[in-house]
């Protein structure tokens, strides 16, 4: 049964939130992914803090036109798109389907949009393969670390040296 224009009017107010929040997006062709496989992939996505979601071209289109995307062109894009919005992580939704599609040959990445620009398939691995945020920060915070580490074990190393030149000197005495 199509949709009232009602609803396609709440649609693409939906969709438009979801632009506006999101940190990036990434498309898929799910053609033949079935249902089981696609609430596995739901369930990943909400974990991470994405949203996954099947929605028409011509919706996507319209909403992408009202949040200034305009550059981006839908209607080109393969088969039946499916949306992963990153509410949380930039990296998010390009790493869970990346992930995603190496155990299930029926998703296939077929761009995104990152920093309100549109990326094509091979950015999107390639952006699926960095660190996510947190360990990011745990490599930074371990960086700064790493001088003053070495700084007290090199001042720990001469006391250590004190104190065994003393212990060779009581040995010395006491033999």
């Amino acid at each position: 049964m199509p949709k009232t224009k009602k609803q396609k009017e709440l649609s693409v107010q939906s969709l438009d939130e979801k632009l506006a929040n999101s940190k990036s997006l990434v498309f898929a062709n799910f053609s033949g992914l079935k249902v089981k496989d696609a609430t596995v992939l739901r369930r990943l996505c909400k974990a991470e803090g994405a949203v996954y979601e099947v929605d028409k071209k011509t919706l996507l289109k319209i909403a992408f036109e009202k949040s200034g995307f305009a550059g981006v062109d839908i209607k080109s894009l393969p088969g039946a798109v499916a949306v992963v919005y990153g509410l949380a992580d930039e990296i998010a939704p390009a790493r869970i389907l990346e992930q995603f599609s190496k155990k299930n040959e029926a998703v296939k990445i077929i761009g995104g949009i990152f920093e309100k620009k549109f990326i094509v398939a091979a950015e999107v691995i390639a952006l699926a393969k960095l660190p996510g945020r947190q360990e990011l920060l745990a490599k930074l915070v371990g960086a700064i670390n790493a001088p003053v580490s070495g700084f007290v074990n090199v001042l720990a190393g001469n006391l250590r040296g004190f104190v065994q030149v003393l212990n060779a000197i009581k040995d010395q005495k006491n033999a």
